[in-house]
């Protein structure tokens, strides 16, 4: 028995009670005798349905019962729950207090025992993963674009800048993409007349107009997202070469960080120059082999501990306060401090 339909059937009764078997056989894309079972099937759950013979007779809840607000078996209330803190945890949720205040509401409706096993749970999981402390976009926003992407109508959008200026404009939405604690949208931007990426968070406003549009075909939101994010403008160019595979370098290092190239040449774990630091750091000559690494940075000390968690040995090309970093980062490991 379809547990999608049994819930169907519910919802039919309570929006409009006194429906007869035909009628909600129909509705449901069932027979009567289907029919009829949905409504054992309630009542074995606790909801009392009755079924009223004769020509205006038919199926609806008991006069003056009341559904409870949500009915959670062990199972799925813990399916809820977890969802609700991993949306927390990754940045997945939106509002600054959405969660919370869902998490509150699924406990008071809880029967006791299950909430406080379901509190034990939010209270004694950790995560490995670093939390989110980006930005929760509105819930309005986000669903107000996800309409109009689905929907293929333009956005009036009210808009904030990095920099916090305020602009309005009207996009096209191809797709809405989480990447990294963030919600984003691209689409065609008919300020620029160019296809762009805007962080959802910095949408105060977005209103879904009449017009419609044409999506291009074999458009991949995803991919464009991360290649507007990898040419995002930082103070420092970086230029890498690591001791490794492409295919590894590929499967540790994102996209949106840095662009990889293979280096021809032999490569047998080592490079030429003198090892001084974490990883090993060379000079810039020398170099036999390995995966280029390039990409831009906003801060040296932290791309100096990108490539000391990598594992490999690697040679700086530029800049050169990359190379004075992560020694500095080795000193300081050496020092335990």
């Amino acid at each position: 028995m379809s547990t999608n339909r049994v819930l169907a059937f519910l919802e039919l009764l309570q929006a409009r009670p006194g429906l007869t078997g035909p009628e909600l056989a129909a509705r449901l894309e069932v027979d009567e005798r289907t029919v009829r079972r949905y409504a054992v099937r309630l009542g074995d759950l606790g909801v009392p349905v009755e079924a009223e013979r004769g020509r205006y007779g038919g199926y609806r809840l008991r006069p003056g019962y009341k559904l409870p607000p949500l009915m959670f078996g062990d199972d799925e209330a813990t399916a809820v729950v977890l969802g609700l803190l991993a949306g927390r945890r990754t940045g997945l949720s939106v509002g600054d207090a959405a969660t919370e205040s869902a998490l509150a509401k699924i406990q008071r409706v809880l029967p006791e025992a299950l909430r406080e096993r379901v509190r034990a749970v939010e209270e004694m999981v950790d995560v490995t993963s670093r939390a989110a402390d980006a930005p929760r976009p509105a819930a309005a926003a986000l669903l107000a674009l996800a309409d109009a992407a689905r929907r293929r109508r333009r956005v009036r959008l009210a808009y904030r800048s990095y920099q916090g200026s305020e602009s309005e404009r009207v996009l096209e939405p191809y797709g809405l993409v989480f990447h990294s604690g963030r919600w984003y949208v691209t689409g065609h931007d008919h300020r620029t007349g160019e296809v762009r990426t805007f962080r959802v968070d910095r949408v105060s406003g977005a209103e879904v107009t009449g017009e419609g549009f044409a999506a291009p075909g074999g458009f991949d939101p995803v991919a464009h997202v991360l290649e507007s994010l990898s040419g995002v403008p930082y103070r420092h160019e970086v230029e890498v070469v690591l001791a490794t595979s492409l295919e590894e370098a590929r499967r540790r290092i994102p996209p949106t960080v840095a662009t990889l190239t293979e280096v021809e040449g032999p490569r047998d774990g080592r490079m030429d120059g003198d090892a001084d630091g974490v990883g090993g750091v060379h000079e810039a000559h020398g170099i036999h082999g390995g995966v280029r690494m390039t990409g831009r940075a906003e801060r040296l000390d932290g791309m100096a501990q990108l490539l000391a968690g990598l594992g490999w040995r690697f040679t700086v090309i530029r800049p050169d306060e990359l190379r004075d970093e992560v020694r500095a980062l080795a000193r300081r490991l050496l020092d335990g401090t």
